[in-house]
């Protein structure tokens, strides 16, 4: 399944890649190696503990390579409706106030930065969507109307 990420995003993962090939490899073998040295390894548990954080590094070696294999890089934002790049201020009515979104692929949402995914409640109820529009969205806390003000770059 093709999933969508800004430039930015995409450079973060495979940035992540190199860092865990390149550098975090060598400091686990290097410290397996060590523990090898401690002696019997059935009770080492330094050696336990490399191993398993070697493991740890390795699945997700392949799961971000698996997310790059797919990944579509949205390249323009359209400011005429909502996309995944798209930097969204709307006002949500439960709440009574304005918020900027940042529309991001899944694999690059922070929702403490408002970077929202495209598949989280709010960022899938305004994709496609244009300002002036009102849309209900589902969120954990119930109904909330979002309308749209502004879309940009």
């Amino acid at each position: 399944m093709a999933r969508t990420a800004t430039k930015e995003g995409k450079l973060k993962l495979e940035e992540e890649l190199n860092y865990l090939k390149n550098v975090r490899r060598k400091e686990i073998t290097e410290a397996i190696g060590i523990a090898k040295g401690f002696g019997d390894l059935s009770e080492n548990s330094e050696y336990d503990e490399a191993k398993t954080e070697q493991a740890k590094v390795e699945s997700r070696i392949a799961e971000l390579e698996e997310m790059l294999k797919d990944i579509v890089v949205v390249s323009e934002v359209n400011t005429d409706a909502v996309g995944v790049g798209s930097k969204v201020r709307v006002y949500n009515a439960k709440w009574e106030e304005e918020i900027e979104y940042h529309i991001v692929g899944s694999t690059e949402a922070d929702p403490l930065k408002n970077k929202i995914s495209d598949l989280s409640p709010i960022g899938s109820a305004i994709l496609g969507r244009k300002v002036g529009e009102t849309v209900v969205v589902e969120t954990p806390m119930g109904h909330a109307n979002v309308t749209i003000l502004e879309i940009s770059e």
